[in-house]
């Protein structure tokens, strides 16, 4: 039986980044099927409800047995609020593999920097390049994601 990181070989730009945690781009239904078997959990979808969608996710999920949450991340809207959900999501996840997903990759990689740097306890450098395999390619998702784990790692020392 595949493990569920092989289980999204499909998806684009898919990676383990960690043997919990696999992003990438839009999945498909057959992608969330065979998740879903190989004993995946929990799936992140970082799209905006409004992006052209190829599949009604959420039923699927339901249907499948996968817990499905939505936290869009959007350029213009970057704020704590939603790093916060992210994050709430990864803690939560109870040992269950997590796939984190957008259309490409790129927010999945940026939401994922944070996570690496909180809770993973990585370095910037070894964060950034994390979320960059992982398919980030954005100056404002990564700066966001720093920035936001820079004044928590503060917090976190005071």
């Amino acid at each position: 039986m595949p493990t569920p990181a092989q289980a999204l070989r499909h998806v684009p730009n898919a990676r383990e980044i960690l043997p919990d945690i696999v992003t990438g781009g839009q999945p498909s239904a057959a992608d969330l099927e065979a998740f879903s078997l190989a004993g995946g959990g929990l799936v992140v979808d970082l799209r905006d409800p409004m992006e052209p969608r190829p599949l009604d996710e959420p039923a699927l999920a339901a249907r499948l047995e996968l817990e499905y949450l939505n936290v869009p991340v959007a350029s213009g809207c970057l704020d704590d609020t939603t790093l916060d959900r992210i994050l709430a999501a990864l803690r939560g996840a109870g040992g269950r593999t997590v796939l984190v997903h957008c259309a490409s990759g790129s927010r999945a990689g940026g939401a994922l920097l944070a996570y690496l740097m909180l809770d993973r306890g990585l370095d910037e450098e070894e964060a950034t390049g994390q979320a960059m395999r992982a398919g980030l390619r954005s100056a404002e998702l990564l700066e966001w994601s720093l920035d936001y784990s820079r004044r928590n790692r503060a917090r976190e020392t005071t």
